[in-house]
């Protein structure tokens, strides 16, 4: 379990608090100490971990971590990032959500840069239901009723942590899908929705309520569904990705007919309120024939989504097709690199290598990602407006090298491949 650590007790913000690294005298001010008194509903520095604290700012040689209790909504976070020093500091938010990647703030100079963090809890607003959760889930920091901002890089540096709560005008994007599609809380595992709050800006909230080892159906029975309906608003936007459990024998199994009929009746249920449904069509696995072709093992269900978004006129990013392009570009050798594989010893007490043609490291989640806004691009999505690089432009035949998008290990690992079915 992740131990704690944390300062200043507070109540869950209505208004804007701002937190000051090493500065004092100002009333707005919560000034961080190394005062390490727990409370439960405490601010400050958490998950066991206190940067060095200078007049100059907050900094570190290894990640930290900083959580605040609030309500469920959407926060706007605004980092004024730099130190002393030179410093690269990348920004998640709750469970590994990707909010700014790679900042590098030359010494002495100042950077500042905001996002919007949505936060939930596991109650269904205006019943007295909640979403059936996993073990898995029980001590996830996406449903813990706190904001928690982790900086992690070169030398990560932050001077001002400044947290309101969001605009009522943001666009939400909710996202439902499976483990190719949810926050994995841990190394080295990754999806495309946690990365994908980094190519938004301020004025959209990804909302990411995939869950790993979910159908359609099952997103159904654990409520999960009925989480997202119960805040999902006109202008917003609901992304629905599944496949990977859906086919697989057993009790889990849905028939195409089933599975084409309840993403009917969640568009249906969308377009009620005003919100717009988008079909992400499920990513290939890491399988090829002789000749180096990426091989189809979701047949029937990637073209039974296409048929429901040609009939329905409903937006479609097909990612089977885009990962098919990506992985033959990269080629069969080493289409590993996006994937979770690790020989043994790679992390602490690892006894076997990890050899996983589904699940997908921080690399693989990124590219992916990288499809999806470009098939948001495509579509012409009036979302697309809202992307932090206007200029954003995605070839999967031209991937990223990995090293220009590495990004900094999370401190907390875990060895077990995500839940399935």
């Amino acid at each position: 379990m992740k131990s704690v650590l944390l300062l200043m007790v507070l109540t869950p913000a209505i208004h804007a608090q701002t937190f000051d690294c090493g500065k004092a005298g100002t009333p707005s001010a919560i000034v961080l100490t190394r005062n390490t008194h727990y409370a439960p509903d405490a601010a400050g520095f958490d998950l066991g971990s206190v940067p060095t604290i200078r007049k100059a700012g907050c900094t570190s040689t290894k990640p930290f971590f900083f959580s605040i209790p609030e309500r469920e909504g959407n926060y706007t976070v605004t980092v004024l990032l730099g130190g002393s020093r030179a410093s690269v500091t990348t920004v998640r938010a709750e469970a590994r959500r990707l909010m700014l990647a790679r900042i590098t703030v030359p010494a002495g100079a100042t950077r500042s840069e905001s996002f919007t963090v949505n936060v939930r809890s596991p109650v269904i607003a205006g019943t007295d239901q909640q979403v059936r959760r996993k073990p898995r889930e029980m001590h996830s920091l996406d449903w813990d009723s706190r904001l928690t901002l982790e900086f992690a890089g070169s030398q990560p540096s932050v001077r001002s942590i400044r947290i309101r709560p969001a605009d009522p005008a943001t666009t939400m994007v909710y996202l439902a899908g499976d483990s190719t599609v949810v926050d994995q809380d841990n190394e080295p595992w990754a999806a495309w929705g946690q990365m994908l709050p980094v190519f938004f800006n301020d004025r959209v909230a990804i909302a990411n309520d995939a869950e790993s080892g979910e159908t359609i159906r099952s997103f159904q029975s654990e409520r999960r569904f009925a989480k997202i309906f119960s805040t999902l608003r006109s202008g917003d936007y609901l992304f629905m990705q599944f496949a990977h459990n859906d086919q697989k024998p057993g009790k889990g199994y849905v028939p195409i007919d089933v599975y084409q009929a309840l993403l009917r009746k969640y568009i249906a249920q969308a377009r009620e309120k005003g919100a717009t449904p988008v079909l992400v069509t499920s990513m290939n696995r890491r399988t090829f024939d002789a000749q180096g072709h990426v091989t189809n093992t979701l047949a029937p269900y990637p073209e039974a989504m296409r048929q429901v978004a040609a009939s329905d006129h409903v937006a479609l990013i097909d990612l089977n097709a885009m990962s098919k392009v990506l992985y033959e570009a990269v080629g069969e050798p080493n289409s590993r690199s996006l994937f979770v594989y690790a020989g043994a010893g790679a992390y602490p007490g690892q006894t076997v290598a990890l050899h996983d043609d589904t699940h997908f490291n921080e690399y693989g989640a990124y590219e992916l990602a990288r499809c999806v806004v470009a098939g948001i691009q495509q579509l012409s999505l009036p979302l697309a407006a809202q992307l932090r690089d206007p200029a954003f432009r995605f070839d999967p035949s031209h991937p990223d090298p990995p090293a220009s998008v590495a990004l900094p290990p999370d401190p907390f690992f875990d060895l077990q491949t995500p839940y399935e079915r």
